[in-house]
């Protein structure tokens, strides 16, 4: 489906009707580009609209079928640029990926979206109101494509802080409620959130380098500042990630903790519990010779003996912190 399309001259976007292949036409005649975007096309709309392009088949076929790695390849007239997006759902604490392809030639781009997460409508707008910009060509729109998503990262990013800040102080509180379950499931989402930002690093890094082919070179710094930050939003990843695996070893550690002190507890109370069991036993055995069992003070003297006893064991016990 075809999201919107327009011819750029000098950063202006061309007023008059035309079809998509009247503005390409014009854009290699003329001079400027046309800007192309399709969200979730089937194979027939896309072989349909791209022969006016002349796509390479596997770049086509990568396009519809989506599933792929961010990845910057080169071919004969055109360059793709594959990228992940990345929507955070708050409600569940969930992270949807999809992706964006961005086909770049001397006078078009193309860009194919599929999934949620990052819409790019804000994006055209945003551009067409700096045309200093946008008259530098289709990798002035990959830049701005580029800023939307690593920013939307970088928020991302934010948001899964405070999760797992979250979780952080629910395994050192003082309540007995396991939340390996959340740390686990947050975990995966880490991970999920890492397989969109790690392997966008290289591709970036060979766009941002200085001579780069088919890159104008004033470009350049705006690709190197979005590198930077897509570096921060990879490094806070990494962080979040080692910081859930430390704090499911914390909550690990501290179950295995809470059952030894559990395992003390019932210990104590059994042995608070073994020297009245004993006695009672000996005194049950029913024999008819116990000299004890007609002495005046012999019951008074055995609960007391009990009692002391016990008391004793119990302040023992509280003091080492069995109980």
């Amino acid at each position: 489906m075809i999201v919107d399309y327009a011819l750029y001259q000098n950063g202006q976007r061309f007023k008059e009707a035309s079809n998509l292949g009247e503005l390409i036409t014009k854009a290699r005649s003329e001079g400027g580009f046309v800007w192309l975007g399709l969200a979730e096309p089937t194979t027939e709309e896309f072989s349909k609209i791209m022969g006016d392009f002349q796509f390479h088949p596997l770049a086509i076929e990568d396009a519809v079928a989506a599933h792929q790695r961010p990845k910057f390849e080169e071919y004969p007239d055109v360059q793709v640029m594959v990228l992940k997006t990345a929507f955070y759902e708050e409600k569940g604490s969930q992270i949807s990926t999809g992706e964006i392809f961005c086909f770049i030639g001397e006078h078009f781009i193309v860009v194919v979206r599929h999934g949620n997460g990052a819409p790019l409508a804000h994006t055209r707008h945003n551009l067409e109101l700096n045309p200093e910009h946008l008259a530098k060509g289709p990798y002035a729109v990959l830049h701005a494509i580029l800023d939307h998503v690593i920013d939307c990262y970088i928020d991302i990013s934010i948001e899964l802080e405070t999760d797992v800040n979250q979780a952080e102080q629910k395994v050192f509180s003082t309540s007995r409620e396991s939340v390996s379950q959340e740390i686990y499931l947050l975990k995966r989402e880490v991970i999920e959130f890492r397989h969109a930002i790690d392997p966008l690093l290289s591709p970036l890094q060979q766009i941002a380098s200085v001579g780069t082919k088919h890159v104008p070179a004033e470009l350049t710094p705006f690709f190197r500042d979005t590198l930077d930050h897509l570096s921060r939003a990879s490094d806070a990843s990494s962080a979040l990630d080692s910081l859930l695996s430390s704090a499911l070893q914390a909550e690990l550690a501290q179950v295995q903790l809470q059952q030894n002190e559990d395992m003390r507890k019932i210990t104590a109370y059994v042995a608070l519990a073994s020297v009245p069991t004993m006695v009672a036993g000996i005194y049950g055995m029913n024999f008819d010779t116990m000299p004890e069992l007609r002495w005046k003070f012999g019951y008074p003297l055995v609960l007391g003996s009990l009692v002391i006893i016990t008391t004793f064991l119990y302040r023992k016990f509280k003091k080492s912190g069995w109980l």
